[in-house]
């Protein structure tokens, strides 16, 4: 039986599942922007920016479209040092 990748980010090598619920991958998402905006506090860290982004790419375009720029940028970025070494 083949998994619904619909429900699942891929970060590096892994694969994450999410829950199936659209509205609960959109709560988490909000979640972990919100909490990324305290990232001065303990715990809570600019790390969850990021994530929560990814995490709403599962169900909107925008995000979507803003993690699959970083992505081209970041791959850029790591040719152009590995080309330098």
């Amino acid at each position: 039986m083949s998994e619904d990748k619909s429900n699942q980010v891929r970060l590096g090598n892994r694969r994450i599942k999410l829950p199936r619920s659209r509205i609960l991958r959109i709560t988490i998402g909000v979640l972990l922007i919100i909490g990324g905006f305290l990232g001065f506090l303990p715990i809570l860290g600019f790390w969850m920016l990021p994530l929560g982004i990814i995490v709403l790419s599962v169900d909107i375009p925008l995000a979507r479209r803003i993690r699959r720029r970083i992505e081209i940028w970041w791959g850029r970025r790591r040719n152009k040092k590995k080309q330098k070494e």
